[in-house]
């Protein structure tokens, strides 16, 4: 049974509508691998176990829904109907969901039993998992290892192979890190694809998804979960088809940039990651498609700045909920030192400052999106460095904004395509001494489909799914 949960998510669905296997077995093998390994993982923050045998007793041989009776963890800054939220944050208390996110309901009404709450960082602000809350989450490649962030616990529960899959956000490569650290497929849809109802109508940075094992699999969750919903503020066009029918089309040859060189000028890109861009070049050529050295024009003075200035109110947002919900406001014991010290930086940012910088940024997304116009995608690295050990992103140390920076270094290639909305994704390809190794690929606006038809050709050529941690 415990095998059963690395297998794609529409096989299972198809098991359980034969009858060969029931949800509440499938549930049933996810709670029991939960009990075996998270104890060294530490991916969950709550266990749904008596909820989730009872909705899995709920789904009966021959339910058509596409992930009928598939297990799956919510990360916890999404709310599960009744359950905690915490944001993994200590001023949020223990208050509970009084409804289901849309991505919660989404999954729910596809099918998917949610059997628990996944880890991230405080406030979701650093790409590693580690917190005075709940302690660091590990990466089931390597348990002295961040499994990256924000939605580190989504992705090492994945790879330790407790849920076959898992929900996870983006606002600045929070579903992409997590991928390329645990060896995981994270795609980053287009700006306003996956509503954020009910609570927001349109958010500039973040975009909701999903970590699976399977290009497929992106694809069909993608189905599951985009579209409008009533009082959206913004929406991403309808695709011309299921994503799931784009991703299984050859792409055809495409012109593909390819560079290693990073947005933030200070970051240094390890030769392990350089290669991989290389390697990956030569398999596309190989595949039949052009791919050009071009470095973008993206390494401009101030643009990190603009950025904190726009990230850095949308983590606050989250701050004031928990400070309304307190009924005062926050003081410095209430978090850990980097969610204050960004707190009292966005104090110091007005609304006219906060509304400039946004619109700074939409200039300089236009300027770049007009330089992608002349390819198909762009090949980058997906980390300028190996997963990076516990503690090295301390959000508790002296020094907390240099925290934030050397996050920064460690994964400057991911919040660019938070700026442009447009699609990008995390791809597993190599491995190097024992830890995943991936490349990301960006797309043009709204093309998910030609961005999936391309890394499921990728993968095709290059299997990475049967790849697992020796872990328990």
């Amino acid at each position: 049974m415990e095998e059963l949960l690395t297998r794609p998510v529409d096989e299972l669905a198809g098991m359980v509508r034969a009858g060969d296997v029931s949800a509440r077995e499938l549930v049933q093998a996810s709670l029991d691998r939960i009990e075996a390994v998270d104890g060294e993982v530490h991916a969950f923050v709550d266990v749904y176990a008596e909820q989730a045998l009872a909705a899995a007793g709920e789904v009966a041989a021959g339910d058509e829904r596409p992930l009928a009776g598939v297990p799956v963890a919510i990360k916890n800054n999404r709310g599960v109907a009744g359950e905690r939220l915490t944001i993994a944050a200590d001023f949020m208390g223990d208050f509970r969901a009084p409804m289901d996110h849309n991505t919660t309901a989404r999954l729910k009404a596809a099918g998917a039993i949610v059997v628990g709450s996944t880890a991230l960082p405080e406030y979701g602000i650093l790409p590693s998992t580690e917190t005075r809350r709940f302690g660091p989450t590990r990466n089931p490649w390597d348990l002295t290892r961040t499994p990256g962030g924000s939605s580190g616990g989504s992705a090492a529960a994945v790879a330790a192979g407790m849920v076959p899959f898992a929900h996870a956000n983006d606002g600045g490569g929070s579903t992409r890190i997590p991928a390329a650290c645990c060896g995981l497929v994270g795609l980053k849809p287009q700006r306003g694809r996956i509503s954020l109802a009910p609570e927001i109508g349109h958010q500039f940075l973040v975009q909701d998804g999903v970590l699976t094992r399977t290009v497929r699999e992106t694809a069909l969750c993608l189905d599951v979960l985009a579209g409008y919903v009533e009082g959206d503020m913004a929406w991403a066009p309808p695709p011309a088809e299921p994503f799931a029918a784009a991703a299984a089309r050859e792409p055809g040859r495409l012109r593909i940039a390819m560079t290693t060189l990073p947005p933030l000028a200070d970051a240094e890109v390890q030769p392990a990651s350089v290669q991989a861009v290389h390697d990956a070049a030569d398999l596309l050529r190989s595949l039949g498609h052009e791919v050009v050295e071009a470095d973008p024009p993206w390494q401009m003075e101030g643009v990190l700045h603009l950025f904190t200035a726009c990230f850095g109110p949308a983590v606050c947002s989250q701050i004031a909920f928990a400070s309304m919900l307190a009924g005062r406001e926050p003081a410095a014991e209430d978090m850990e030192p980097l969610s204050w010290a960004i707190w009292q930086l966005c104090k110091s940012i007005d609304s006219v400052g906060a509304l400039l910088a946004e619109y700074q940024l939409h200039g300089f997304a236009r300027m770049f999106l007009q330089w992608l116009a002349g390819f198909d995608a762009l090949l980058t690295p997906a980390l300028a460095e190996p997963p990076v050990p516990i503690g090295t992103l301390d959000p508790q140390a002296p020094d907390p904004m240099g925290t934030f920076a050397r996050s920064g270094r460690f994964t400057p290639f991911t919040a660019i395509f938070n700026v442009t909305g447009s699609p990008a994704m995390s791809l597993p390809l190599f491995e190097q001494d024992g830890l995943p190794l991936a490349i990301q690929l960006a797309g043009r606006p709204a093309q998910e489909g030609a961005l999936l038809a391309l890394a499921a050709q990728l993968e095709a050529a290059h299997p990475w799914a049967a790849r697992r941690p020796q872990l328990g």
